[in-house]
């Protein structure tokens, strides 16, 4: 009997990680048998410790903070995803030694927002928190989805320009600045893309920026996210969502490249969001 695929997530740090748990649900599904490790890199250490991963045997890898940018680096070839958001949540083998990344964070985050939670982004005005890898991850596919305006806000002017350049339709996507956002006004969606919450940080955001029916949405999970979602719900928004829809979301892209099958992620959510 042939050992099972081995597969793994790379972060730092990486304890928290659900990625496995997640894995190995979905695996479970199709009577799949594989292993599927957390990985402690820290950044300085994370490229030798993927070569040595897929030198391995390595069948898959998840990749999470603080190295997506510097999965995307690591590879020889990249999906559309990867490659306009600069970054990768998803490293593949190919042959002769080759990785291919992939970036499904923004597909994640959509399907969670109009499958799970039945949301039609059509004419929203948006409003995204951040600049950094895990706003470019989601950006495109905010607009794609059919969000109206996508105002771009990040405490670096300079990081939110470069992304809004980036995209190309000024008409559409443009930025402010982070002392004019008690002045911006208010907007149908709010997406926290900052990376606040993971740091213990608070965000002090104004009230008026959440519009009557607002949608308030943190990409993090638990007690990341658990500060933005706060506010959203002291700010009246009507929905206040943490990313773990997301997480799962993404994890079953990840799945699909890998396996060439596509799990159910609806059990795999619930048992998740009952245990938290």
């Amino acid at each position: 009997m042939s050992a099972p695929s081995r597969y793994a997530v790379f972060g730092h740090p990486i304890g928290h990680s659900l990625s496995p748990a997640i894995h190995q649900a979905f695996a479970r599904q199709f009577g799949i048998a594989l292993e599927y490790a957390a990985i402690d890199a820290a950044p300085a250490a994370f490229a030798d410790a993927v070569r040595a991963f897929f030198a391995d045997g390595g069948a898959g890898a998840n990749v999470t903070l603080p190295h997506k940018a510097g999965a995307l680096a690591l590879a020889d070839e990249a999906s559309e995803a990867a490659r306009r958001a600069g970054t990768a949540n998803v490293l593949t083998p190919r042959p002769g030694g080759r990785l291919a990344a992939h970036n499904t964070d923004g597909a994640g985050l959509v399907r969670d927002l109009t499958e799970r939670h039945r949301v039609d982004l059509r004419g929203h005005t948006a409003l995204l928190l951040g600049a950094g890898g895990a706003a470019r991850g989601v950006a495109w596919h905010l607009l794609d989805a059919g969000v109206d305006t996508l105002t771009i806000v990040n405490r670096s002017p300079a990081a939110a320009d470069a992304l809004a350049d980036a995209i190309g339709e000024p008409a559409r996507a443009h930025t402010r600045y982070w002392e004019d956002l008690a002045d911006i006004g208010s907007f149908d969606l709010i997406v926290n893309a900052t990376s606040a919450g993971v740091l213990g940080h608070a965000l002090d955001l104004p009230f008026a920026l959440a519009g009557a029916r607002a949608l308030c949405y943190d990409l993090s999970y638990g007690e990341a996210a658990a500060g933005f979602l706060a506010w959203a719900r002291a700010a009246g928004a009507r929905y206040a969502f943490d990313g773990l829809g997301m997480l799962v979301e993404t994890a079953a892209d990840a799945f699909e490249l890998w396996h060439g099958v596509r799990p159910d992620t609806d059990p795999v959510y619930a048992e998740l969001r009952a245990r938290r």
